[in-house]
């Protein structure tokens, strides 16, 4: 007598074979997202153990965490496309093997020259893995499922930010093997392997019937662009800003223009091009992306700047200044989870709103640091950096949703991929400029030097509180725009 072992049907495996979505595959796709998202965040407790390991300079730190973002940004609507083409399923599983690998190099690198590449390469292998994410949603989920699936991505998104720092603290302290920093790299390999394996039978596989081209001369030239900027601003200040500083700001400039005119030649031949300047001009772009690209550079260097002053400033340990970032952290998360719900109840005055309370956190945390130092507690930060947290999340929740506000539905992949590139960017640029004055200053006074850039932070959200006014209203477009194709 033989046997036949069959699949329920309603299991992960054959649900997927049926080109559906269990929720067991939304986790796992939802974990393999993380992992980019969260490694951004993840090397700025580890800095200074890095600095001591590998003998780094400053502007070599600050380029272990923007070549990630330049990368991951430069490369972010091109993983995208091909996924279209190729297969959403295929381009993800690569994607995480070339992570994994990247991971493993990260974690066992000699040197911080063989660290920065490999960080280049770890941003790269995400930014071909983030959009499958997205685009499985959108192709293999309907209605409440997908709304559900997208809100716990924006949920994933955001805490991953603040979580990062918290399991970096943690496993620098813990010291594994007598490892220190290694760690905070070393673990991507056996979570990625296990979602890998999973992710390769419980994942559909999916693809665009009709792939957008992809744009390889846009592509290159907005990378070209973004490395011309980024470079001279991490080197030039412990450099004594060479000639050849000016030179690159002047070529990235010259780069700029030449992005912009290959973009706009492209639409015109009916391309779509890397950033279609036809969207760029809509409402809900040019004014979201400016206000979402301004918070994201606020946001990418107080994580950068808080870590340093923890553990520099006050002489903490990786763990403490892992924990002292868990308030925020936990305040981030419960407001991703109710700004929907608050947006759309209240609109734009909710960010507005969010805008308020964290600039009271903002401004409550620079009078901690700044009147209590060198004797300030961790508990000491606790109320501001929630308060920062819960009104940050709002903001955050509310650019995201309003940018693709008018964007067209068959445009929305496109839409999203420029959004989420720009966010990237923003954050590496945030390192690489506020992240650099902070480093100027911090060797002279290291509480006033964080008053400085948390001053430029308030700054941007004052601007962003008042800017609100000027977004489209949010409508149930709005709402569902970000699920579209990445």
């Amino acid at each position: 007598m033989s046997v036949t072992l069959t699949a329920r049907p309603d299991s992960p495996r054959s649900v997927a074979l049926a080109g559906g979505l269990h929720p067991a595959g939304v986790f796992f796709l939802l974990a393999g997202a993380f992992l980019p998202i969260m490694d951004f965040f993840i090397t700025n407790v580890a800095l200074p153990s890095i600095d001591a390991s590998l003998h780094a300079s400053a502007s070599e730190l600050e380029l272990v965490i923007a070549g990630y973002g330049v990368a991951y940004a430069a490369l972010l609507v091109l993983g995208g496309r091909l996924g279209d083409r190729f297969g959403r399923h295929r381009v993800f599983l690569g994607a995480l093997v070339g992570f994994v690998v990247a991971s493993a190099a990260c974690g066992f690198a000699p040197t911080v020259g063989v660290l920065i590449g490999a960080r280049i390469v770890q941003g790269a292998t995400a930014a071909l893995l983030i959009p499958q994410v997205l685009a499985t949603f959108h192709h293999t989920l309907e209605h409440e499922r997908k709304a559900r699936a997208l809100a716990l991505y924006g949920a994933t998104s955001g805490i991953a930010a603040v979580v990062g720092q918290l399991v970096g603290g943690l496993l620098v302290s813990a010291d594994i093997a007598s490892a220190s920093w290694r760690p905070i790299f070393l673990v991507n390999v056996p979570i990625g392997l296990v979602v890998l394996v999973v992710a390769s039978r419980i994942v559909p596989a999916t693809r665009s019937d009709h792939p957008v081209g992809i744009d390889l001369a846009g592509t290159v030239l907005f990378a070209a662009t973004l490395t011309a900027v980024l470079v001279p601003l991490t080197e030039g200040h412990s450099l004594g800003w060479p000639w050849w500083t000016w030179a690159m700001v002047a070529l990235a400039c010259v780069l700029g223009v030449a992005t912009a005119m290959v973009e706009r030649r492209a639409e015109r031949r009916g391309q779509i091009p890397l950033m279609p300047p036809s969207l760029l001009k809509l409402p809900s772009m040019s004014r979201g992306l400016v206000m979402l690209f301004a918070f994201s550079i606020g946001f990418g260097a107080f994580m950068f700047v808080f870590a340093l002053t923890v553990q520099d400033g006050l002489h903490e340990d990786a763990l403490h200044g892992g924990l002292a970032i868990l308030p925020m952290a936990l305040m981030f998360f419960l407001g991703s989870v109710f700004a929907p719900r608050l947006i759309g109840r209240f609109g734009r005055a909710a960010l507005s709103a969010g805008a308020i309370i964290q600039l009271a956190g903002l401004a409550s945390l620079i009078a901690v640091v700044v009147d209590r130092w060198p004797h300030v507690h961790l508990w000491d930060m606790a109320v501001p950096l929630a308060l920062s947290g819960a009104g940050g999340s709002m903001l955050f929740a509310g650019l995201f949703r309003s940018v693709l506000a008018d964007v067209p539905t068959h445009l929305g992949g496109v839409g999203s991929g420029v959004l989420i590139t720009l966010q990237q960017s923003g954050l590496a640029l945030g390192v690489a400029t506020l992240g650099t004055l902070y480093l100027a200053r911090a060797e002279h006074n290291t509480p006033h030097a964080f008053a400085t850039v948390e001053s430029v932070q308030m700054v941007i959200i004052a601007l962003l509180a008042v800017g609100a006014a000027v977004l489209p209203r949010f409508t149930k477009a709005a709402a569902v725009a970000p699920v579209l194709d990445a």
